[in-house]
């Protein structure tokens, strides 16, 4: 059987060895499409192997995802699903987004609960296009399925770890309410 996500958190895999000649793949990065197939082990759609080392009969595993790559396929599920989803659009060439990388992979490392997803937005420019994105990097905060903040500029680590605090901190009933409030005054304009 291959790495199986744990209901209670998407971003951990777990893999028990059912044979003495069983491997785990490491997977910390995320890679669109359907799966990938190394031998007899599929390995579930958005993931590819960095690393496969040898684990003992019965022993289970887990590896922590880091972050996960988005696209127009996978960003509406991603950031509609219940609990927080942050999502960093960068691009290769954008030294910012590069500083910015490892503050972000360091919060995902820190913060298991919530989805650190990024979008290049050079693979995906219809979908940043979609969403306004006018500069990179751009940090968007997603809490069940609403959009909660959006800015962009590197954030330094101090500041990713408070946005992270107010965002859990956040009263979504009041929310859901100023939301609904929104939406009426909008179709009465």
């Amino acid at each position: 059987m291959g790495p199986q996500a744990r209901p209670d958190c998407p971003r951990v895999l777990r893999r028990t060895s059912d044979c003495a000649a069983s491997h785990l793949a490491a997977l910390p990065l995320a890679l669109p499409g359907d799966g990938v197939v190394l031998g007899l082990t599929v390995y579930p759609m958005g993931y590819i192997v960095i690393r496969v080392v040898s684990i003992p009969l019965g022993v289970t595993l887990e590896v922590i995802m880091s972050t996960i790559a988005l696209n127009a396929k996978t960003f509406a599920e991603t950031v509609n699903q219940d609990g927080i989803v942050l999502v960093d659009f960068w691009a290769a060439w954008c030294g910012p987004c590069r500083a910015f990388a490892p503050v972000f992979g360091a919060a995902a490392e820190e913060h298991p609960d919530i989805v650190f997803g990024k979008v290049d937005t050079e693979a995906e420019p219809a979908l940043a296009r979609s969403l306004n994105i006018m500069s990179i990097p751009t940090l968007m905060a997603f809490r069940d399925g609403i959009l909660v903040f959006s800015q962009p500029g590197a954030l330094p680590a101090a500041s990713l770890a408070q946005l992270i605090g107010a965002v859990r901190d956040l009263d979504m009933d009041a929310v859901r309410s100023e939301v609904a409030a929104a939406e009426a005054t909008a179709r009465t304009a």
